[in-house]
């Protein structure tokens, strides 16, 4: 146990798990009590799965995330030229930030408002910030950046199902 604690910056691992999850629980509050919705169930397509699998993938999901920011911001930690260690640790937690704002600001549009429109050209955005993800994880961390491609192909299937809805 002694030698995983040395491998394992359980600090940045924890606070990882905080922030990627504390997105989640926010994401959540907008979509946990309109997914069962009578309105939902009217505009779901058929091609939806069971409301019990989206909660599991989600955390899933979210803890690949974790997973990903945490092997990203250890990497960095390594870099030795100072300047450069610090543009990318900036690099990494702007382009995360900005796919967390564009995370749970889908929930609010889709969920909430229900604006299903607007919420398929936000759900755009949120794709192209899932694409950069891994492109910036990718210069730092191969591992990272590969633990994001679930991530893309669920937000790319949440997309058909928010077009088939919006359209």
């Amino acid at each position: 146990m002694k030698k995983l604690s040395k491998k394992i910056n359980i600090k940045i691992f924890i606070a990882c798990l905080l922030i990627v999850f504390s997105v989640a629980f926010i994401g959540s509050l907008f979509t946990s009590g309109n997914s069962d919705s009578q309105w939902y169930d009217s505009v779901k397509p058929n091609v939806t799965p069971p409301s019990i699998v989206f909660p599991i993938v989600w955390n899933i999901l979210f803890f690949l995330i974790a997973l990903s920011l945490y092997f990203s911001l250890t990497k960095i930690r390594r870099i030795k030229n100072k300047t450069k260690r610090k543009k990318q640790k900036k690099r990494i937690l702007s382009v995360f930030g900005i796919n967390f704002i564009l995370n749970i600001l889908w929930s609010l549009v889709f969920f909430e408002l229900k604006l299903t429109q607007l919420a398929f050209f936000e759900l755009i955005l949120l794709l192209i910030s899932i694409v950069l993800m891994i492109t910036t994880t990718r210069k730092i961390s191969k591992t990272a950046s590969y633990l994001l491609i679930p991530y893309l192909i669920w937000v790319a299937f949440a997309g058909i199902l928010n077009f088939l809805i919006a359209f």
